[in-house]
């Protein structure tokens, strides 16, 4: 197995944690205690969802960062759009962020009933997206959000997203328990299947709803994936990362 790549979310997911708010210059400085630690990559917000997420990138643009690569964080776009004219990616070019974490549905019940869309729209969505970032230069991550109840509702299909994220040239795609609930040797049994059928970096994203977010990290890195994301002192939404 490869070295096991860190990659930090404290400054996005870590700053939906209760009762934590970051300002931009707390965003800059964690940024380089980050950096001075060996975090391979650190992402440092949403750039398209608020003017303090893109006031930091700016900022960090025109500093250098000596072990770390930044990330912006955002999403596929949106149903029955043109790439081109979304706002949200339009939002992560200018942030100039050399790195991009995309998160896209996989799970055809939020597809149906959240985006109200087609599964097959969905696949466009994170093929166009993908796609387009990367014909731009820039390195993409793609978040399978919720990929484990996904996987468990229609295992076909949410293989599919991963596939079509890979083949537009995602350098890893990543597997997200967002609900936090799987348990650890299910993840680890989901892991094994998924881990042969992808040929990029496999990555884990564990929330930690039911206290397994370390377990289910550790058990998934025994399993095969490359690169684990994570919060500093597991800050995070809800119960945390």
């Amino acid at each position: 197995m490869s070295k096991v790549k860190l990659y930090d979310t404290t400054l996005r997911d870590g700053a939906q944690g209760e009762g934590i708010s970051y300002s931009v210059m707390d965003k800059v400085r964690i940024t380089q205690e980050l950096d001075s630690l060996g975090v391979q990559y650190i992402e440092g917000g949403w750039p398209g969802s608020n003017p303090k997420d893109m006031e930091f990138y700016l900022r960090m643009s025109k500093k250098r960062l000596k072990n770390s690569e930044l990330v912006a964080f955002g999403s596929t776009r949106k149903a029955n759009t043109k790439v081109e004219e979304d706002n949200n990616l339009k939002a992560i070019l200018k942030s100039k962020s050399p790195v991009v974490t995309i998160f896209g549905k996989t799970w055809d019940l939020h597809i149906r009933d959240v985006l109200k869309t087609t599964l097959d729209e969905n696949l466009n969505m994170i093929r166009d997206t993908v796609n387009f970032l990367v014909a731009r230069g820039l390195t993409v991550f793609y978040d399978a959000e919720h990929f484990f109840d996904a996987y468990n509702s229609n295992k076909e299909y949410s293989l599919r997203c991963l596939f079509a994220a890979e083949e537009a040239g995602s350098k890893a795609i990543v597997l997200c328990d967002t609900n936090g609930g799987t348990i650890t040797s299910e993840m680890t049994k989901i892991i094994k299947d998924v881990r042969p059928q992808i040929k990029v970096w496999l990555g884990i994203h564990c929330h930690n709803d039911a206290d397994l977010a370390v377990a289910n990290s550790i058990a998934a890195v025994e399993a095969g994936v490359d690169m684990v994301q994570g919060t500093i002192n597991g800050y995070g939404e809800r119960c945390g990362n």
